[in-house]
């Protein structure tokens, strides 16, 4: 039983019990919905399959890799089925420490040339197509640096490992604030966070952890404004206006089913941002086979 449920005092720890050559199979959907005014706008969906290897195991570590297969998805438009295929079979190399929480990426080199090899290759196909430059670049950008994969790239294994590395007691909300990633490329902005056990299964050795996580609105507004601003003035259009921005949000809900063993049985991971009269939903779920 690991050790990892105790229904004595009623906790689970969430650490990993893997062996070196361990291999779980996962499938993940990936959903992206636009409402505008309560009408759904878009839907698009991309299926993936994972392979999961422990790569090495010690006292102090883990190297895991994740090989990327099957991408699929549900648009009918060739050029976003070539777009996808920019991360077929590809491999992220990452460590944890020996709890099973996240500490860096170790082959972001290879990815960046890996993905770059993809994006020059597509933009020879779609020279005559446009703007595709500025969306290949948008990609190369994302995968530029050790620092953008780890913060932008990987949202699916930053996810598998939310929980990891602490004791939860049931029914105990733990909160507290958390430096997230400025995608518009600034300082972190500070989040709001709270997390806890939300039942345990004895029977079959697992449990549910939840947690929420919502960006700082000021913080949020201003870099989204700034950024905005500097768009305009390239795309040479009318600048944008604040007020359009009041009522921006940003906020993640995750809950994972995780198996004794530290494996993520179940997971989804919901992020809103809700701006004016629109709301982006992306959610995520990660499932094993």
């Amino acid at each position: 039983m690991f050790g990892q449920i105790n229904m004595t005092d009623s906790t689970a720890q969430v650490i990993t019990y893997w062996d070196k050559g361990e291999k779980q199979n996962y499938s993940v959907e990936v959903e992206k919905i636009k409402i505008k005014d309560s009408d759904t706008v878009s839907r698009e969906l991309t299926t993936y399959d994972v392979e999961i290897t422990v790569l090495n195991s010690n006292d102090k570590s883990y190297t895991i890799q994740w090989f990327y297969k099957n991408i699929t998805s549900n648009s009918k438009n060739p050029t976003i089925q070539k777009l996808m295929n920019v991360t077929k079979d590809m491999k992220v190399i990452f460590k944890t420490n020996e709890l099973g929480v996240f500490v860096e990426v170790e082959n972001w080199k290879e990815i960046k040339d890996y993905i770059q090899k993809a994006t020059t290759s597509l933009k020879k196909d779609f020279k005559d197509m446009n703007g595709m430059d500025k969306v290949l670049n948008q990609i190369e950008a994302t995968y530029s640096t050790k620092e953008a994969i780890e913060s932008a790239s990987i949202k699916d294994i930053q996810q598998f490992h939310t929980f990891h590395g602490a004791k939860y007691k049931l029914g105990e909300v733990l909160e507290g604030k958390l430096k997230v990633q400025n995608l518009f490329g600034g300082e972190p902005f500070d989040s709001n966070f709270s997390v806890y056990l939300n039942e345990i299964n004895e029977p079959e050795n697992n449990y549910i952890m939840r947690a929420t996580q919502e960006v700082n609105k000021e913080q949020l507004t201003n870099a989204t404004f700034d950024y905005l601003t500097i768009m305009a003035k390239n795309m040479k259009i009318e600048l944008p206006k604040r007020e359009y921005l009041k009522d921006l949000k940003n906020e993640t809900l995750t809950a994972s089913r995780i198996h004794g063993t530290g494996w993520i049985v179940y997971s989804v991971q919901t992020i809103t941002i809700t701006s004016d009269n629109v709301t982006n939903i992306e959610e995520r779920i990660i499932e094993i086979k």
